[in-house]
């Protein structure tokens, strides 16, 4: 683990959701406040608003990639291939020992499972029953690796 993954790992066990974890972790990175960090990635929590498709994880180190080398300009093109190749990194390090990026595949749960905007009370068995902590870390920590190591700064 890392500061960060930790960071990450703390924010979410607090009650934040997996996207918000993520992006907030890297406060002392990219100059957000951490309540602007939080608010920015609030809506990707649970797969993009709890509907189970991209995982939130995933998202917050997305941001984060946007964060360290998007474009500023329209026709900065550079920077978005820089941006989608990291992004394209992050993802596929996220895919090595997992099946997917697709939230309701990494829970196990139905194509057609409803959809609702509640979240699920944070008690013992939900962390028992999902792998989201796992998944915040790791993307805590492949975000750290392809967008903050030594060589990308």
């Amino acid at each position: 683990m890392s500061e960060h993954s930790d960071r990450a790992v703390e924010l979410f066990k607090s009650g934040y959701n997996c996207s918000q974890s993520v992006f907030a972790a890297f406060c002392d990175k990219t100059g957000l406040p951490q309540e602007t960090a939080l608010r920015v990635a609030a809506g990707f929590g649970g797969g993009i608003g709890r509907m189970r498709e991209v995982c939130g994880a995933v998202c917050g180190a997305t941001m984060l990639a946007g964060m360290v080398c998007g474009a500023t300009r329209g026709d900065d093109r550079e920077a978005k291939a820089r941006t989608y190749e990291k992004v394209q990194e992050i993802a596929n390090r996220f895919r090595e020992d997992k099946p997917s990026i697709i939230c309701r595949e990494l829970l196990g749960l139905s194509p057609c499972a409803a959809v609702v905007p509640t979240p699920e009370a944070r008690t013992e068995s939900y962390y028992k029953k999902r792998p989201c902590v796992k998944l915040v870390e790791e993307a805590a920590l492949i975000a750290e690796a392809v967008l903050f190591s030594e060589e990308q700064e």
